[in-house]
C-alpha cells in the first residue's frame, strides 16, 4: 500500500476575482476531490501557484483544507531555494496540520549534488514528518541524481520521490536501490502507467481534479494484474494530459478554466499566469465532452 495512497491532486489554489486567496473555495474544492478519486491533496506546490503565494497565504492554505477533509492525506508544499527559508517553512506547515512535506530541489541557483542533499538533510532535520522529495528539473534547472536521491532515502524522514524526470529508465534504478520502504510517485501523469511498471506506487496529478476515479481505476488495474484494462483507461485520459498545460496556456491555466466551466468555481489564476487564452474554456469543454462520453 502507497503510504499516502495511490492517487493525490496537486490542487489548484483558488482566488477570487480579484486574485485573493479564496479559503472557502479551497475547502469546497478540496472536497470535492477527496469525494472523487482521490487519496490525498499536495497543496502549494507549483499547480498551486506556489511562486505567487505568499508564506503567510501557503500557511492559511495548508490549515484550512486539513480542517476540511481530516481523513485524507495532506502533503504541503515547504520547498524553497533557500534552505533557512524551507527550514521556516516546513515547520509552519507542521504546525499548520500537514501530514506530509513535499520540498522541491532548489531552483535557479542550481546547487551542485552536495549542496542539494545538505539541502534536504536539513529539512528533514527540522520536522518528524515524512518528506517526499520532488524532482523536475524542467522548472528546477538541476536534476537530483539518482545517486543523492539514494543517499536522501537513508534518511528516516526521507520516504518518497515525486517523479516529474521524465525518464522510467532512470526512475527503474531508484526504486530498484533505494532503502526498503521507499516510494515513488509519479509526478507526471502522462507518464504514470510507465513508472507504475518499474514499481512507482501512485501519482501526484493535475488531470486527477476531473479524472481522479479514472486514475484510481487504472491504478487498481494494474496494481491487480489486469493491464489490458489499465491500458484501456489510461487511453481514456490522454485527451485530458495533452489538454493539462500547453505554451499558450501553461499549468495550472487549463485545469482552473475546465473547474470553473464544472461548477467548481476556483477564479482565475495571478499573474504573470493570468490572462488565460479566448478559446481554452472551449478546449476545456472538449475534454470534458470526451470523459463524459466515456462515463456513460
Amino acid at each position: 500500500m502507497a503510504q499516502f495512497g495511490p492517487v493525490l491532486t496537486a490542487m489548484v489554489t483558488p482566488f477570487t476575482s480579484d486574485g485573493k486567496l479564496d479559503l472557502d473555495a479551497a475547502q469546497t474544492l478540496a472536497t470535492h476531490l477527496v469525494s472523487n478519486g482521490n487519496s490525498g491533496l499536495v497543496l502549494a506546490g507549483t499547480t498551486g501557484e506556489s511562486p505567487t503565494l505568499t508564506h503567510g497565504e501557503q500557511i492559511d492554505l495548508i490549515r484550512a483544507v486539513a480542517e476540511a477533509v481530516p481523513d485524507a492525506t495532506i502533503v504541503a508544499g515547504a520547498g524553497s531555494n533557500d534552505t533557512a527559508a524551507a527550514i521556516e517553512l516546513t515547520s509552519k506547515a507542521t504546525d499548520a496540520g500537514a501530514d506530509a512535506i513535499l520540498s522541491v530541489t532548489p531552483y535557479y541557483n542550481r546547487p551542485a549534488q552536495r549542496g542539494l542533499y545538505n539541502h534536504f538533510a536539513a529539512v528533514a532535520g527540522s520536522t518528524d514528518l515524512p518528506i517526499m522529495l520532488y524532482d523536475i528539473p524542467f522548472r528546477t534547472g538541476r536534476k537530483l541524481e539518482t545517486s543523492t536521491i539514494l543517499e536522501l532515502a537513508q534518511i528516516d524522514n526521507i520516504t518518497s520521490l515525486k517523479d516529474a524526470a521524465g525518464s522510467p529508465a532512470e526512475t527503474s534504478h531508484v526504486i530498484a536501490q533505494a532503502s526498503a520502504g521507499f516510494e515513488v510517485y509519479s509526478g507526471d501523469d502522462s507518464l504514470t502507467l510507465p513508472l507504475l511498471a518499474v514499481g512507482a506506487v501512485g501519482v501526484v496529478g493535475v488531470a486527477t481534479h476531473w479524472v481522479g476515479s479514472e486514475m484510481a481505476a487504472m491504478i487498481e488495474a494494474f496494481s491487480s494484474g489486469d493491464v489490458t484494462k489499465a491500458i484501456e483507461l489510461n487511453q481514456l485520459m490522454l485527451s485530458s494530459y495533452d489538454f493539462e498545460s500547453s505554451d499558450d496556456a501553461p499549468n495550472p491555466l487549463p485545469t482552473k478554466a475546465l473547474l470553473n466551466l464544472m461548477g467548481v468555481e476556483v477564479g482565475p489564476c495571478r499573474p504573470p499566469l493570468s490572462p488565460a487564452p479566448e478559446d481554452l474554456t472551449s478546449r476545456a469543454q472538449t475534454v470534458l465532452n470526451e470523459i463524459e462520453r466515456s462515463r456513460n
